[in-house]
């Protein structure tokens, strides 16, 4: 018997909101382990995906740093969304890991992307089976 749902759309669905059919999707993940603030980070990401990838993602391992808290990232890789999209003329996307110590605080940082005009949002595996299901039903009734 299978339990996890899966993905809510897979790979038609991301082609389908990407408005991309047939060439392979591009992408890059932004390694923030730099010491990147939130600004410069952001602006890496629109040097990216102003430079030809359809999207890119947060590191697996980012959550929220000193010289970087999540939400000021939140609020750069949009900004860097909405540029580049208008740059380019193509959609594009950023995957903001909304991983954090305790679920309330996962679904916080979840809502807080969707209000920033986020289609999509990831999680690493570390957060465990339950809050991988969890985050999946979340997003699901939040029509993510």
């Amino acid at each position: 018997m299978t339990t996890f749902q899966g993905p809510a759309t897979g790979t038609v669905g991301e082609r389908e909101g990407l408005d991309k059919f047939g060439p392979p999707l591009l992408g890059a993940t932004v390694k923030p382990n730099l010491g990147l603030t939130g600004r410069n980070y952001g602006r890496v990401v629109y040097v990216a995906l102003n430079g030809g990838p359809d999207f890119t993602k947060d590191d697996e391992s980012i959550n929220s740093k000193p010289c970087m808290h999540w939400r000021e990232r939140f609020l750069y890789c949009m900004e860097a969304v909405s540029k580049a999209q208008a740059a380019s003329g193509e959609v594009k996307v950023t995957y903001l890991n909304v991983i954090a110590a305790a679920m309330k605080e996962m679904y916080e940082r979840a809502e807080f992307a969707r209000e920033l005009g986020s289609v999509i949002v990831m999680i690493d595996l570390v957060i465990g089976s339950t809050a991988i299901q969890s985050m999946a039903k979340w997003a699901r009734g939040a029509g993510a």
